[in-house]
């Protein structure tokens, strides 16, 4: 049996409560008699980094497809900014950026190409060799997609993202396969995209990326929330619980050593 959800309080900061972005109410998802999300209700601050685990086939995906207008709800309402994702996709498109995948790309076409692609796409004016060097990508310029490093993919993946300037970027597992330098480098670029303003809603398995970048998370399972709240507030819970793990003095990582012997600058070639 799941236990009861915390919702927004205890562990809503502040300064997201007044002016939710996302509101995500009552939201249902099936796929034939499988309840793939199971009545799911919490909402997203403006420039709050918001943070969806769970094991695999807990819905988190699915979740983020209707909040993308990527698949249609069974029943429950989304609003981004507050427009209705179900009613009015194209508006809610226009202020949405998601993260392609490998398969989101032509092959054939350089970065600088792609990055003409996608703002004739969207209408917009952008500088590509500029926004290619935000994301360290100028030398890569005329290189193709599928020629580039795992990391440089992400933070291209990332650039264009980023292109029309929106208001919520989704995040599917962003650093999934990157070698430490690269999703440190990633991690920076994140917090640097929220500290703009931006809200991030993101996935992950990685436990020590959420509690690095995300201001709260909700937790799920079987196609239900069971807890949101703050990474500090969710570990006071499980600590409050009587919750204590073996003590082992350790003031280092594996991490810190590969870091301290190879560095923290990225290693594209």
């Amino acid at each position: 049996m799941h236990a009861a959800i915390q919702l927004d309080s205890p562990g809503f900061p502040a300064e997201f409560e007044r002016d939710p972005i996302i509101q995500v109410s009552d939201l249902h998802k099936h796929f034939g008699s499988l309840a793939a999300v199971d009545g799911i209700s919490f909402t997203v601050g403006r420039g709050e980094v918001f943070g969806i685990l769970g094991p695999n086939g807990a819905g988190k995906t699915t979740t983020l497809e209707i909040m993308e207008t990527l698949q249609q709800p069974t029943s429950g309402r989304v609003l981004i900014d507050g427009i209705d994702a179900r009613g009015d996709s194209w508006a809610v498109k226009s202020r949405i950026g998601v993260q392609l995948q490998t398969a989101g790309f032509y092959p054939e076409l350089s970065l600088i190409q792609l990055l003409r692609m996608f703002a004739a796409l969207y209408n917009v004016r952008v500088d590509p060799m500029e926004l290619l060097r935000r994301f360290q990508l100028e030398d890569k310029a005329s290189t193709f997609y599928n020629r580039l490093s795992g990391g440089q993919k992400q933070r291209f993946s990332l650039a264009t993202t980023l292109l029309h300037r929106p208001s919520v970027i989704f995040l599917d597992e962003p650093t999934t396969g990157l070698d430490p330098q690269a999703r440190l480098n990633l991690w920076d670029l994140i917090r640097e995209v929220r500290n703009e303003g931006t809200t991030v809603v993101l996935t992950t398995h990685y436990m020590d990326e959420a509690e690095q970048l995300c201001d709260r998370i909700a937790v799920m399972d079987r196609g239900r929330i069971i807890r949101i709240g703050t990474p500090r507030a969710l570990i006071g819970e499980l600590l409050g619980t009587g919750f204590r793990k073996p003590i082992v003095r350790q003031d280092a990582t594996l991490e810190d050593v590969f870091i301290w012997l190879t560095g923290r600058s990225l290693r594209d070639e």
